[in-house]
Protein backbone atom coordinates (compact mmCIF):
# COMPACT_ATOMS: atom_id res chain seq x y z
CA UNK A 1 0.00 0.00 0.00
CA UNK A 2 1.17 3.50 -1.26
CA UNK A 3 2.28 5.99 1.81
CA UNK A 4 -0.57 8.42 2.44
CA UNK A 5 0.57 12.05 1.26
CA UNK A 6 -0.34 15.12 3.45
CA UNK A 7 -4.20 15.48 4.71
CA UNK A 8 -6.24 17.13 1.75
CA UNK A 9 -6.80 21.06 2.46
CA UNK A 10 -9.03 23.38 1.44
CA UNK A 11 -9.95 26.85 2.30
CA UNK A 12 -13.67 27.64 3.70
CA UNK A 13 -15.21 30.94 4.43
CA UNK A 14 -17.25 31.93 7.14
CA UNK A 15 -20.00 34.18 6.22
CA UNK A 16 -21.98 37.05 8.38
CA UNK A 17 -25.39 34.99 8.17
CA UNK A 18 -24.23 31.81 9.50
CA UNK A 19 -23.55 33.17 13.22
CA UNK A 20 -26.08 33.37 16.13
CA UNK A 21 -27.74 35.29 18.33
CA UNK A 22 -24.60 34.78 20.79
CA UNK A 23 -21.99 35.77 17.70
CA UNK A 24 -21.09 31.93 17.38
CA UNK A 25 -21.24 30.01 14.21
CA UNK A 26 -24.16 27.96 14.18
CA UNK A 27 -22.98 24.18 15.04
CA UNK A 28 -25.23 23.47 11.95
CA UNK A 29 -22.73 25.29 9.93
CA UNK A 30 -20.00 22.92 10.71
CA UNK A 31 -21.74 20.45 9.12
CA UNK A 32 -21.88 22.58 5.68
CA UNK A 33 -18.14 23.70 6.04
CA UNK A 34 -17.89 19.64 5.90
CA UNK A 35 -19.71 19.29 3.31
CA UNK A 36 -17.78 22.26 1.09
CA UNK A 37 -14.78 20.48 1.45
CA UNK A 38 -15.79 17.20 0.93
CA UNK A 39 -17.36 18.13 -2.34
CA UNK A 40 -14.01 19.73 -3.30
CA UNK A 41 -12.09 17.11 -2.27
CA UNK A 42 -13.97 14.32 -4.14
CA UNK A 43 -15.13 16.79 -7.52
CA UNK A 44 -11.16 17.12 -7.82
CA UNK A 45 -9.61 13.48 -6.32
CA UNK A 46 -12.96 11.74 -8.21
CA UNK A 47 -11.99 11.53 -11.52
CA UNK A 48 -14.70 9.74 -13.66
CA UNK A 49 -17.31 11.56 -12.93
CA UNK A 50 -20.93 10.85 -11.10
CA UNK A 51 -24.37 10.41 -12.83
CA UNK A 52 -27.15 7.62 -11.78
CA UNK A 53 -25.00 4.61 -11.19
CA UNK A 54 -21.54 6.25 -10.21
CA UNK A 55 -23.06 8.33 -7.02
CA UNK A 56 -21.64 9.36 -3.04
CA UNK A 57 -23.94 9.78 -0.33
CA UNK A 58 -23.97 10.02 3.06
CA UNK A 59 -24.62 7.25 5.74
CA UNK A 60 -23.40 8.63 8.75
CA UNK A 61 -21.99 11.83 10.29
CA UNK A 62 -20.56 12.51 13.73
CA UNK A 63 -19.44 16.10 14.72
CA UNK A 64 -17.09 17.11 17.51
CA UNK A 65 -17.35 21.03 18.18
CA UNK A 66 -13.74 21.74 20.07
CA UNK A 67 -14.03 25.56 20.42
CA UNK A 68 -16.29 28.41 19.41
CA UNK A 69 -15.97 29.85 15.97
CA UNK A 70 -17.14 33.45 15.36
CA UNK A 71 -17.08 36.04 11.75
CA UNK A 72 -13.78 37.15 12.51
CA UNK A 73 -12.70 33.23 12.90
CA UNK A 74 -12.17 32.96 9.28
CA UNK A 75 -11.25 31.82 6.80
CA UNK A 76 -11.48 28.09 8.00
CA UNK A 77 -8.72 25.51 6.92
CA UNK A 78 -10.45 22.34 6.13
CA UNK A 79 -8.20 19.47 6.62
CA UNK A 80 -9.59 15.68 5.17
CA UNK A 81 -8.01 12.97 5.85
CA UNK A 82 -9.64 8.86 4.81
CA UNK A 83 -9.36 7.24 8.15
CA UNK A 84 -11.62 3.29 6.48
CA UNK A 85 -11.84 1.83 3.77
CA UNK A 86 -14.21 -0.81 3.02
CA UNK A 87 -15.79 -2.29 0.07
CA UNK A 88 -18.29 0.11 -1.02
CA UNK A 89 -17.90 2.25 1.99
CA UNK A 90 -15.72 4.86 3.51
CA UNK A 91 -14.82 7.59 6.29
CA UNK A 92 -13.91 10.75 5.72
CA UNK A 93 -12.40 12.68 8.56
CA UNK A 94 -12.51 16.55 8.15
CA UNK A 95 -10.51 18.72 10.88
CA UNK A 96 -11.42 22.28 10.69
CA UNK A 97 -8.72 25.23 11.77
CA UNK A 98 -9.20 28.71 12.51
CA UNK A 99 -7.63 31.72 10.92
CA UNK A 100 -5.13 31.44 13.94
CA UNK A 101 -4.20 27.95 13.18
CA UNK A 102 -6.39 26.67 16.30
CA UNK A 103 -8.04 23.55 15.83
CA UNK A 104 -11.93 24.13 15.94
CA UNK A 105 -13.98 20.54 15.78
CA UNK A 106 -14.04 17.66 13.66
CA UNK A 107 -16.82 15.88 11.53
CA UNK A 108 -16.68 12.57 10.73
CA UNK A 109 -18.79 10.95 7.79
CA UNK A 110 -19.30 7.62 6.42
CA UNK A 111 -20.13 7.95 2.71
CA UNK A 112 -21.48 4.84 0.16
CA UNK A 113 -20.53 4.79 -3.19
CA UNK A 114 -24.39 4.54 -4.50
CA UNK A 115 -25.93 3.18 -7.42
CA UNK A 116 -29.23 5.47 -7.52
CA UNK A 117 -30.33 3.47 -10.65
CA UNK A 118 -31.19 -0.03 -8.21
CA UNK A 119 -31.09 1.83 -4.66
CA UNK A 120 -28.25 0.18 -3.57
CA UNK A 121 -24.73 0.21 -2.59
CA UNK A 122 -22.20 -0.54 -5.19
CA UNK A 123 -18.52 -1.12 -4.65
CA UNK A 124 -15.88 1.47 -4.75
CA UNK A 125 -14.57 1.47 -8.73
CA UNK A 126 -10.76 1.44 -8.50
CA UNK A 127 -10.17 4.81 -9.38
CA UNK A 128 -11.69 5.97 -6.42
CA UNK A 129 -10.26 3.30 -4.11
CA UNK A 130 -7.05 4.67 -5.30
CA UNK A 131 -8.16 8.32 -4.96
CA UNK A 132 -8.93 7.73 -1.43
CA UNK A 133 -5.65 5.32 -0.58
CA UNK A 134 -3.49 8.73 -1.43
CA UNK A 135 -5.23 9.97 1.40
CA UNK A 136 -5.83 7.04 3.88
CA UNK A 137 -4.58 7.96 7.55
CA UNK A 138 -2.68 4.88 8.46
Amino acid sequence: MAEAIAPYATTVEIRWGDSDMLGHVNNTKFIEYAQEARVRFIGEEFSEGFGPERAIVVRRMEADFERPLFTESGPLTVELAVVAIGRSSFTIRHTMFDSQGKRAGSVDAILVAFDATTNSSRPLADTERAALTKYHAT
